[in-house]
Order: structure tokens, then sequence, then C-alpha cells
């Protein structure tokens, strides 16, 4: 018969340094009678299976400690010998003990392509703080990758999921309890965390220039933006100002996360490569996970509602709702109204910037006139030859690093026409089918009004 090890991880309320608490062995029999106890409808224990070691599993507990199981066998868990030099991991969780690399010596300070803070304002420090390193493509966008953790929320759950996740070696960089409001760090914002998956021999974890991976207490089933209001939420507001620090838009590349497991099957690997924003764990190449659910995307990453301006009319009396597939183009062809009427009138300053489930304002007495042309117009393929300098050339640099095609500028952008102004417009240009064709790098009329950039 199969006999366990059982253990109590305990954080430490004040400095949630985690001791355990070694129990002595237990047989099947015993494990049998936990598992009945934690699927019974309302239990306060929930079993979490241990992601790499078989037959492991651990019990989340309302008190905030975490039960520990793990069959007795060669392979012992519980209480490793400390290591002669700090601990780091890769991204399968596997300890590579006594490696002192420069991915720990950048601890203390900002790696390169790093710009905000390392630590949020307010925010509890768990575990050791090694859980990754530098990143691999820090020239790419940055990003946000939001989780569940498939468990209660409120009551100690904050610090036995967390001890799970030290335990497991899956951390993000962040957990967050949307009802208490209580925010934690395992790591540096501009290191990597190691919650996801490789996708194949990539490194998910350390794609971009920062990719900051939040835990949040809940359920996909059940998204936890439900009710959920931000402006009581300091601690919310300050995860959302930090990854704003860091240059993350408030954007959803592949649009809102998917609302069922069934929905979770666009995993686009070109454009988590090449686009800054927000994703959910089901939307990233080389994983298997359907969370966070149906968040609100516009708590999520916080993009102003409309009628934080005042109270909108009535759906169906100058008010819209943004639907799958939908466009300003074709919203502004069904209401008779102009996409120049629809930007003035909700203050969108892209005409790509609207969302699934924003509410648009509609012009109320026939289409609005048209305001003045908000974009430059095409300079003329003269501008874009080596050793050219122009204020326009600067303009298209940032242009595309806020599209999330910036990847092969390693300083800039700058007023002079480069080789690497040339391949960002080619990747703009690979990325958009209706201009494939013209995928040389250098800007004509249509290439240039896809752009948009704004008048100087």
């Amino acid at each position: 018969m199969t006999t366990f090890h059982v253990a109590v991880d305990h954080p430490a309320p004040d400095t949630h340094v985690i001791t355990t608490t070694y129990l002595g062995t237990v047989d099947q029999a015993h494990v049998d009678r936990v598992r009945a106890i934690a699927a019974l409808p309302g239990s306060a224990r929930q079993v979490r299976e241990h992601p790499r070691h078989e037959g492991a599993f651990m019990v989340l507990r309302e008190d905030g400690d975490l039960d520990v199981y793990e069959p007795t066998g060669p392979a012992e868990h519980l209480a490793p010998e400390p290591d002669p030099l700090p601990e780091t991991h890769d991204e399968a969780g596997d300890r590579r003990a006594g490696v002192l690399s420069s991915d720990i010596r950048t601890l203390g300070g900002v790696p390169h392509g790093a710009s905000g803070p390392a630590y949020i304002e307010g925010a509890t420090r768990l575990g050791a703080q090694r859980i990754g390193g530098a990143m691999d493509t820090p020239l790419e966008p940055p990003r946000a990758v939001w989780h569940t953790t498939e468990s209660p929320a409120g009551s100690g759950y904050f610090t036995s999921v967390a001890a799970f996740l030290i335990r497991a070696g899956v951390e993000p960089q962040v957990i967050y309890c949307p009802v208490t409001d209580r925010l934690g760090q395992f790591g540096p914002l501009n290191l990597s965390s190691r919650a996801l998956k490789n996708d194949g021999t990539r490194r998910t974890n350390r794609t971009g220039k920062v990719c900051i991976q939040v835990e949040v207490l809940g359920r996909a089933g059940a998204p936890w933006t439900r009710g959920f209001d931000p402006k009581t939420k300091p601690n919310f507001q300050r995860l959302l100002a930090a990854m704003r620090a860091h240059g993350i838009p408030d954007v959803w590349p592949v649009g809102a996360p998917p609302a069922t497991a069934a929905a979770a099957t666009e995993r686009p690997r070109i454009t988590w490569e090449n686009k800054g924003g927000h994703y959910g764990h089901s939307q990233i190449p080389g994983q298997d996970h359907w969370d966070p659910g149906a968040l609100d995307i516009e708590i999520v990453p916080g993009r102003p509602r409309s009628d934080d301006r005042g109270p909108l009319p009535d759906a169906g009396s100058g008010t819209y709702t943004v639907k799958a597939g939908d466009t300003l183009t074709s919203i502004a062809a069904a209401h008779r109204t102009t996409v120049e009427a629809l930007l003035a009138l909700n203050e969108i300053k892209d005409a790509d910037d609207i969302a699934v489930g924003q509410r648009l304002r509609l012009p109320t007495a026939g289409p609005a006139k048209p305001p003045a042309p908000r974009y430059e117009p095409f300079p003329g393929t003269a501008s874009f030859h080596v050793g050219r300098r122009s204020p326009l050339v600067a303009a298209l640099g940032r242009r595309l690093v806020a599209l999330g095609f910036g990847k092969h500028y390693t300083s800039g952008p700058g007023p002079e026409w480069t080789e690497a102004d040339r391949l960002n417009v080619a990747d703009f240009q690979r990325s958009r089918p209706e201009l494939a064709a013209d995928a040389d790098g250098i800007p004509g009329p249509r290439t240039w009004a896809a752009l948009k950039i704004p008048k100087l």
C-alpha cells in the first residue's frame, strides 16, 4: 500500500516566510479521506495536484496554511537541504542548485530594457524573490498575462495559495486577491516568472521587454470582475499603474479572454511575439489552460468607462455596445454616421482602439461634421532613404513601437531613417494582408494610411 509523507507549510503572518512542520506518514486510506472531505460541496479545503511530482498533492486551507502530501520513496522534496548558493529555476520549475547567474545578480538592479518599478508600493514580498531571470527579448513590446488560481478568494487563501505556488515552483511575479485587495510579489516585475509553459524551445515567460504575470484568486467559470469596483481597490490601481509604467498598453491584442474552455482556441504565435498589451493565460501559444475566463476588459486593464464622463442614454437611444467582429467603420455605416464623428464624440484617439463590450455614444442629430484631418499626410517615399532626417521619421518610429512593431530598435527611434526603421515597417506590412505584397519596408501611401501617424 502506498504511504505518504505529510507536512504543513506555515506562511508567517508578519514576514510571510514559510516554515514547514513535518507530521510523519499516513496510508492510502487516510489520503482517500482527505480527498473526499475536500470534494464535499462547500468544503473550505481545496485539493491541488502537484504539477511535476506524480502522486503528490496539496490542500489549500482557509486559515492560510498548506497541507502537503508526497508519496514516500527515494525522491524527498519536503525539506531539502540548503544550497551553498541561492536557488534559481528554469521555466519547468526544476531547481538548479548552486547557480549564481547573471539573472540573480540583476535582482537589485534594472536589466537591459526595463523601465518601470521592480516592486509595487504596498505589495507583500513572498518567498525568496528568486523566481526567474532576465528577459530573452527585451527589445520586443511589454505585456501582462492574467491567470486565475481556480480557488476561493478571501479568508486565508491568499497565503495558502502563495505557499502552493512556491511549493509547486510555478510562481508568477504577482498574486492578487480581488476580495481583500491584498497584493503580493514573488519576484521583481522586470525579471521573468515561471507561471507559463515553454512553447517548444521558446521560453514563453521571458518574452518581451517585461512579461508581468498575475495570479488572481478566483475561478475562470465565475470571472472575478463581476461586481468588482476598481475605485475601491487601491492595490489593484497600483498594479495597473506599475504595468503602465513598464509601457504595457491598455489593449488586448487577441481580444477579450474566452468565456469557456471550448472557446479557448485562439493562441496566435505571431501576435504574442510582436504585440504588447494584456493577454489571458488561454491566449498564449504552448498553453492548455482557459483561465482567466470572461474578464470585463473595461476593468482589466482599466480602460476608462464611457460613462465616467456622465450618464449615457439607455441602449437603443443614443448608444451602441461593441460586439465581436465590429469595427468603427461598420458601426458608423450601420448608424448612418462617420468614423470621424464617432472618434470625436467618444474621445477615441485611434480607430482601432475599441473593445468588445465597450459602449459608444452615437450622434443624435445626424452625422457630426468631420473634424480636421488628424493624421500626417503622406510625405512621399523620398523621405525614407538612409541618411534622410525628419521629425516624421521619429513619429513613424514611435507609432511602430506603439503598435508592437519596434523589435529591431536598439535605441531610439530617432529622426534619421535607419535599417531598423525599414525592418520594423516590413514587419508591420507583413502583418496586414492588404499590405503584404508591399513588404519591402518602405512606406507607400497605403502603408502610411494604415499606420495613422498622429499630426505633429
